[in-house]
């Protein structure tokens, strides 16, 4: 009796700290996410700044700033895309912005609160973007490319833990 007693305990234990590991996973998850949101929200207020300015301008401010050469192939490549990028085009870029980095700042509270709409939405926007992945792999693959992939293939299989743990309470 007293041996079953100690496995029970142990697995008790083993089950507490799992719930421990996968909570520190979800939080370290909704971190990233928080931060991938404001980052996005600030490359959107970017795209805000640049409205009603000459685009050619301030694209061959940033080259000079850089101590780049403004004849070579990518600083020129980098003007030559500015030039042509026009108002309307940049207002639906800063809206296309702000929306995910709202969808990513919403799901970060939620995995940070623990709810499990959140650890739905992060399962399956995460799994949306694996097989685009898998598809960069083939056309070309590099480090990054099987990073980004392994890492979300992590958080996945993490919210899917998440989500079937909660089932089983």
């Amino acid at each position: 009796m007293q041996a079953d007693r100690g496995a029970a305990d142990g697995d008790t234990h083993a089950r507490v700290g799992s719930g421990r590991a996968t909570r520190r996973a979800i939080r370290t998850i909704a971190f990233v996410e928080g931060f991938k949101g404001v980052v996005v929200l600030l490359v959107a207020t970017g795209l805000l700044s640049l409205v009603h300015k000459d685009l050619n301008e301030v694209a061959m401010r940033w080259v000079e700033h850089s101590h780049l050469n403004p004849a070579s192939k990518y600083p020129q490549i980098f003007v030559d895309a500015m030039s042509h990028l026009q108002e309307p085009r940049l207002l639906w870029l800063a809206a296309g912005a702000a929306a995910y980095s709202t969808v990513r700042l919403i799901e970060a509270y939620g995995l940070f609160r623990e709810r499990a709409w959140a650890e739905w939405l992060a399962a399956l926007s995460g799994g949306l973007y694996i097989p685009v992945e898998i598809v960069e792999i083939v056309r070309k693959p590099t480090g990054l490319t099987f990073t980004v992939l392994v890492v979300n293939v992590v958080v996945v299989a993490v919210m899917v833990w998440a989500l079937v743990a909660r089932q089983r309470k």
